[in-house]
């Protein structure tokens, strides 16, 4: 059809052929945490995450969401779930590349630091199948409260073969793990768990409902369950040594506002087999490690989020024009790039540091304050394609469903904020790490050198800490965001950061940085690149 109406002009390429991994702050994160020797993987996995073809699987794992099997055609139950060929190819990039458990086996300096920039490059493609990798990745930790589980299963954990399927554990070339451990009365509230595990031999019978079941596909799971003892942690697998089907029934897939390619299931324990993770009666202060783990991978993918946001907007602005001019020579839409481009910076520096210190009280005030600047982020960046961005095929809308979940998962914002504070009272060696990390950037800016001294005499008033939880753990994120930027940053997002985070010269919304800042700098260290 050739009428003058069907022609398309002002409107953007399809962003496709570009490096994901083509990103300053992540490249300087990777070589500053020891993990330089990773580079050339984290391009060949950028690169393909930047394919059409990759973005297309990512299309149909959110198009074609998983779907619960109970029951074969007999009548036999079988607790399935089935996912579109997307999805699978998907995590076998992910396992094949180490995103998972690997690095938990690999002697190198700056394995985590590798891995976690390689979850950011590949969660920029598809973040959903993120979930199950980086629970495998977070269930070592735990896992080695047990030294004969993990000698068992740690290897088969960090193997770098997908597997999926119902089989017996150890006759899998590779294995995932999820964790189930909130429950309808008390979500995070986990010490009111019912779930209840009875000694039979060497293992226990669990006997509960969970409300919420990451990735029930796994093979292996760790759960909360009350011995006699209290609280306890536990190792389930789906299927027994033997090959009978565990006691683990599905009851239902969760209909969730985003993360739809990924399961997220309530299923019910009817005596199901586990086996004592870590001292008995002591089940949380063992699956807090698995905690703290995926608590930096919410860091991770949000900071993900960001990034992509910020490419497509600014993508989007350097080829659609309005009013004579290009988007991107707009100066009220290159301030609002500009803006989104020091958010997603400072969350890039801070996650790859957090990969290669995790510290806890860093990463409790991250967690919040990153993970809720995501909804905003993602909103804003969508708005920068106009309606183009409310439109399903922009990619822009998925985005925007998945923002809100890094800040509900491991603990919401209250939850975070008020493990902070628990920190700060019960470990002050951590608060002294924290500090000296800020005075390692003193004199550097003196808008940060005035909000450090601020957050000092704030934190020496220990009177209603928990009603200021929020608002004092925010100044403390953004002091560490702020010392990171100056210390390591380019000195045009440091400077901008400073100004609009620390001194009060921006306001609420995206896109009020002041007058004097590089604009032109900034916008172009966010734009995608071959």
């Amino acid at each position: 059809m050739t009428h003058a109406t069907h022609r398309v002009t002002n409107q953007a390429p399809p962003l496709e052929g570009h490096d994901v991994a083509e990103d300053p702050a992540l490249l300087d994160g990777l070589r500053r945490g020891g993990a330089g020797w990773a580079e050339p993987e984290l391009r060949e996995l950028g690169v393909l995450a930047g394919t059409a073809h990759v973005a297309d699987l990512a299309r149909l794992a959110n198009s074609h969401p998983p779907v619960l099997r109970t029951h074969d055609r007999y009548g036999h139950r079988v607790d399935e779930v089935e996912f579109h060929p997307a999805w699978h190819e998907l995590m076998t990039t992910a396992v094949g590349h180490g995103l998972h458990a690997a690095p938990w086996r690999d002697d190198r300096p700056g394995a985590h630091v590798a891995r976690a920039a390689k979850f950011y490059v590949w969660s920029q493609a598809e973040a959903g199948h993120g979930c199950p990798i980086s629970m495998t990745c977070a269930a070592v930790p735990a896992l080695r409260r047990s030294p004969e589980l993990a000698a068992r299963f740690e290897p088969l954990l960090a193997a770098r073969e997908y597997d999926f399927g119902l089989r017996a554990p150890e006759g899998k070339r590779g294995l995932l793990a999820g964790m189930s451990m909130t429950e309808k009365q008390g979500g995070s509230d986990v010490r009111s768990n019912t779930t209840t595990a009875v000694r039979a031999g060497e293992h226990h019978l669990l006997t509960g409902h969970k409300w919420f079941t990451s990735a029930p596909m796994s093979d292996l799971f760790l759960t909360l369950a009350r011995t006699e003892r209290g609280l306890s942690c536990f190792l389930l697998p789906r299927v027994l040594p033997d090959g009978t089907r565990n006691a683990i029934f599905l009851q239902r897939l969760k209909d969730k506002l985003g993360n739809r390619s990924n399961a997220s299931a309530e299923l019910e324990y009817d005596g199901a087999v586990g086996w004592l993770v870590g001292e008995e009666g002591r089940g949380v202060r063992t699956i807090i490690e698995m905690v703290n783990s995926t608590r930096l991978d919410c860091v991770l993918g949000t900071a993900a989020g960001m990034r992509f946001g910020l490419t497509q907007a600014t993508h989007h602005a350097a080829h659609r024009s309005a009013f004579g001019r290009h988007l991107l020579d707009q100066p009220a839409m290159r301030n609002v790039l500009a803006d989104l481009a020091v958010e997603s910076e400072a969350a890039t520096t801070v996650a790859l540091w957090l990969a290669a210190n995790r510290g806890r009280l860093g990463l409790a005030v991250t967690k919040y304050w990153v993970c809720k600047r995501g909804p905003a982020h993602a909103a804003e960046a969508l708005e920068c394609l106009g309606g183009n961005g409310y439109i399903e095929d922009s990619g822009m809308p998925r985005l925007f469903r998945e923002s809100p979940l890094m800040s509900i998962w491991e603990g919401s914002g209250n939850v975070a904020a008020l493990d902070a504070l628990r920190v700060l009272a019960r470990e002050p060696e951590a608060v002294a790490a924290f500090f000296a990390e800020l005075d390692a950037a003193r004199g550097g800016d003196r808008r940060l050198d005035a909000a450090v001294a601020a957050l000092r005499d704030e934190l020496a008033d220990a009177e209603d800490l928990e009603v200021r939880a929020r608002g004092l753990v925010e100044r403390m994120a953004l002091a560490l965001q702020g010392a990171l930027l100056v210390r390591f940053g380019h000195p045009a997002v440091a400077d901008a950061f400073c100004a609009s985070r620390l001194s009060g010269q921006g306001g609420l919304a995206f896109g009020t940085l002041p007058r004097g800042v590089d604009f032109a700098a900034i916008v172009e260290r966010g734009r995608p690149k071959s």
